[in-house]
């Protein structure tokens, strides 16, 4: 057997509510003290500098103001909490963490690369990029509501923020906005899926139940 595609004996632990919990209490702590959320973003002069390499991983539960963090938990919990019961919990933990693990790496080498080192990059999108991408391809029938008014089945939905997050990059590079980190997260999810589950997102997205 491929040791990448070794499943994971089942289990299920609320890895969702545990990962919005974290979330909140980092989002919490960093009004309390404003310099714990410097330290946990990611930023290329710190890593690189002071050796600050878990920003890799803390920038993803880090956020920078209460609708970061709302808007950004609402998405964990509407995509992943289905996500997770579909997977377990050991499988989704291990693909979200480490798509946004990766998302940070690569935002990492671009900012060094384009020379934005003092770019502070915080947030879950990356990741949750990752996971709209696996709901997407596990639940292609799964119809969502934009705005509480526009149905569209899921993957049409993750095709359209795709585009979008791609129309942004190239053409609102200034907007404060990490729309790379978010195409990172959905390009290191499809690879997992090749890799880890030996599937092709798209033909998921594209089957019919």
């Amino acid at each position: 057997m491929n040791i990448f595609r070794k499943p994971f004996s089942y289990t299920y632990f609320n890895a969702v509510i545990i990962l919005i919990i974290i979330n909140a209490i980092v989002f919490a702590g960093g009004r309390l003290i404003p310099t714990l959320t410097t330290y946990l973003s990611m930023n290329p002069i710190l890593v690189v500098k002071y050796g600050m390499v878990w920003q890799f991983f803390t920038y993803m539960f880090a956020h920078a103001s209460y609708s970061h963090i709302i808007f950004n938990m609402l998405a964990l919990f509407v995509f992943g909490n289905q996500l997770e019961h579909y997977i377990g919990s050991k499988e989704f933990l291990l693909y979200y963490l480490l798509t946004g693990f990766l998302a940070g790496v690569f935002s990492f080498v671009v900012f060094m690369l384009t020379g934005a080192f003092n770019v502070f990059l915080l947030g879950a999108s990356g990741a949750l990029f990752a996971v709209q991408l696996a709901y997407a391809s596990f639940f292609p029938d799964s119809v969502l509501y934009i705005w509480g008014i526009l149905p569209l089945r899921a993957p049409v939905m993750v095709l359209i923020f795709t585009a979008i997050e791609l129309f942004s990059t190239i053409f609102q590079t200034g907007s404060g906005v990490a729309h790379l980190t978010h195409l990172a997260g959905f390009g290191f999810g499809w690879l997992y899926f090749i890799v880890r589950f030996g599937s092709n997102p798209l033909r998921l997205m594209l089957r019919k139940r």
